[in-house]
């Protein structure tokens, strides 16, 4: 309940329009996805916790551009107000920006209760941010993208471990510990027509860097 949730008045406290907004603060301090002369992709942005947090680290030299289907004001913050799904979306994201070097997803799907359809419906959406990652993030860019758990999350990764060097599996203590969203961390893309092998040497690679944040 609200009441009992200390994220939930910090936000208010720090003036953040939602709790989700420590999520991607802690993400941040572990992993260094956002740093400030950054352009960001803010997919399902609202109600803009995570545009908020994405608009103070990378600063006046950076840039962050929200898309959400419900309007968005965040001062700062560019938005595309549609359904990221649709090419008319991408075609107005495209009109700001052609590459960015952050996509960030918070989305979710209304709960319907049942939680392998609940799972299903967040892999579809996880599915998009990885296509727009296609789309707009550039070579050596990062994504952090939010999933429930589930039975098709192992292959996801998998399949990403393909189009990034570095792939973590994730919760931040923001994270209500009864929620099965989790996030994956996705870092230095691997651009290239294919995106289907890792470069020479991208294990070692993502070896020694889990071993530095362990």
């Amino acid at each position: 309940m609200k009441k009992n949730d200390y994220y939930y008045f910090l936000a208010k406290k720090k003036g953040y329009v939602s709790r989700a907004a420590f999520k991607l603060i802690q993400i941040n301090e572990r992993f260094y996805v956002i740093k400030r002369g950054y352009v960001v992709l803010d997919l399902g942005a609202s109600p803009g916790g995570w545009s908020q947090v994405s608009r103070e680290l990378v600063g006046d030299a950076g840039r962050v551009i929200a898309v959400d289907l419900n309007p968005l004001r965040i001062k700062g913050v560019e938005f595309v107000r549609g359904d990221i799904f649709s090419d008319d979306v991408v075609n107005r994201i495209r009109a700001r920006v052609n590459e960015v070097d952050v996509i960030i997803s918070d989305m979710a799907p209304k709960i319907s209760g049942v939680s392998s359809w609940d799972h299903a419906r967040s892999m579809e959406l996880a599915e998009r941010a990885e296509e727009m990652a296609r789309i707009f993030l550039k070579e050596r860019g990062h994504m952090v993208v939010k999933v429930f758990q589930g039975d098709m999350l192992r292959g996801f990764v998998r399949k990403l471990k393909k189009e990034f060097e570095l792939v973590k599996v994730h919760k931040p203590k923001a994270s209500k510990p009864s929620s099965s969203e989790t996030y994956i961390i996705c870092k230095r893309y691997i651009k290239n027509e294919e995106n289907g092998e890792n470069v020479e040497g991208s294990d070692e690679g993502q070896k020694e860097e889990e071993e530095q944040q362990s």
